[in-house]
């Protein structure tokens, strides 16, 4: 039992399952923000299950798909594939189960969800052989944690309206902005393996600029989803806080200083993260916007 314990401890540390704390956020808010209001108990737990599965299944599948890219990265040789610490088939065992695990959880929500879920592991496995031929991993990345608000929409309403696609594009492009910023850590390594990413195609000050334009296209969705939905002064103050923190998060890496990456990267988009979901579910429960 302690051996098992032990296997599922290393499988989590290699997903980064404490890294739910970036999509899972904004799942809850898309739900509270369709029918202003709290879903109901089992809705909850349909939907977190569904983005636990969804992002279980692709960061393993992301580990296993790079085991050979990963072996011979110095900054990642030590991850549980190439160090040895987990096999390729029990991997593949917990991506399946995982995989099942949202096939079955969309199922119990609503029939469109059922139905879009393929179309979410299209993109997840996409995301894990982007970095082979396209710079645009990071969009496609963005592109899988955005179906998390959405698919939520679409779990409680049955529907995709314009406010629930204003929400994706708004994690897609904060997420795609961050994740330029990861990939910073990893530009020698992938120019010298002839992998594709943005720094490559753009270098450090050219990454960085881009990655200040997607956080500056966030705001701005930040504003047109508050006026769409007509959010009160909760979610202002919340908009106006997450956009204090992009600030200093792209302050931090100014003059391309990667130095304090770990604090611009998990500190402040944690806190992102959680400030987003406070400001709707203070504005939905006490707030002054339009119902």
């Amino acid at each position: 039992m302690t051996a098992v314990l032990q296997k599922i401890t290393i499988f989590m540390e290699m997903i980064k399952f404490s890294h739910t704390i970036f999509a899972l956020p904004f799942a809850l808010s898309g739900a509270l923000l369709a029918i202003r209001g709290l879903p109901s108990g089992r809705q909850l737990l349909f939907i977190v299950l569904a983005m636990v599965g969804a992002r279980t299944a692709a960061m393993a599948m992301n580990r296993l798909i790079d085991a050979e890219i990963d072996a011979r990265n110095p900054r990642t040789a030590g991850r549980a594939i190439p160090a040895g610490l987990l096999s390729k088939g029990a991997v593949l065992f917990a991506i399946l189960l995982s995989v099942a695990l949202l096939l079955w959880s969309a199922a119990m929500l609503n029939p469109l969800c059922l139905k879009l879920s393929p179309i979410a592991l299209f993109f997840l496995v996409l995301y894990s052989y982007c970095k082979r031929f396209t710079a645009l991993a990071h969009l496609v990345l963005g592109i899988c944690l955005a179906a998390a608000p959405i698919g939520a929409w679409a779990a409680l309403t049955g529907t995709i309206p314009l406010p629930a696609i204003v929400l994706g594009l708004l994690v897609l492009f904060w997420v795609s902005g961050f994740d330029i910023l990861y990939a910073l850590q990893d530009l020698e390594y992938d120019r010298s393996a002839g992998l594709h990413s943005i720094p490559v195609a753009l270098g450090v000050s050219g990454s960085l600029r881009l990655s200040r334009l997607f956080h500056l296209i966030t705001i701005g969705l930040l504003v047109w989803l508050a006026l769409l939905l007509g959010l009160g002064v909760w979610f202002w103050l919340g908009s106006g806080l997450m956009t204090a923190m992009l600030l200093y998060e792209h302050w931090l890496l100014r003059d391309g200083d990667l130095t304090k990456l770990d604090a611009a990267f998990f500190t402040m988009n944690g806190y992102i993260s959680l400030t987003f979901l406070a400001a709707t579910a203070a504005d939905v429960f006490w707030g002054g916007g339009r119902g």
